[in-house]
């Protein structure tokens, strides 16, 4: 096989992981978010806790913080900062198992080259910052995750950092908003 028939294939993957991706994102919000609407219901903290999780996944980016500010006017904010810190715990962890058990190649192709070599020169220089502020800011927190799992980062400085950028963010949107 040449290398243009080996570029043309890794291109389809990563437009068929897209989609995918791109799919699932809206299967997930249309049977929470998009139920609860049609059907006349208030939304429900299940559906803010599915949209969320879903958002931590490395593979379905998608605006968690966004979704906090709006379930606010719904929910009481501490209740709402639970379930934030508990999805988005979980699914960071999920995503640092994935790095710690899968193969570079298979990550690659869900995340892309560049991405990948960032996280990680930021992970290598700045260490436990550089999850913190991933954490604390809408930035690429799960890709992170992603990636100290591949680097085999100790787990427990994910966790403690994430925690502390997390709890950080999610009481500065609930005091702003």
């Amino acid at each position: 096989m040449n290398s243009s028939t080996g570029e043309k294939k890794v291109k389809l993957s990563k437009i068929i992981i897209f989609c995918v991706t791109i799919i699932l994102a809206v299967l997930i919000v249309s049977f929470t978010v998009g139920k609860e609407f049609y059907e006349g219901k208030s939304d429900s903290m299940f559906s803010f806790g599915a949209v969320h999780f879903a958002g931590y996944l490395f593979f379905l980016l998608m605006p968690v913080e966004a979704a906090f500010v709006y379930y606010l006017s719904f929910y009481e904010e501490s209740k709402l900062i639970a379930i934030a810190l508990g999805t988005a715990f979980v699914a960071q962890l999920i995503d640092y198992l994935i790095g710690y058990s899968f193969s570079l190649k298979f990550i690659r192709n869900f995340v892309g080259e560049k991405r990948l070599i960032k996280a990680e020169k930021h992970i290598r220089k700045y260490g436990n910052l550089t999850i913190f502020i991933f954490n604390l800011f809408p930035l690429s927190s799960p890709v992170i995750a992603l990636v100290a799992g591949m680097l085999k980062y100790k787990l427990r400085d994910l966790i403690v950092f994430s925690l502390i950028g997390l709890i950080l963010k999610y009481v500065i949107l609930s005091l702003i908003f």
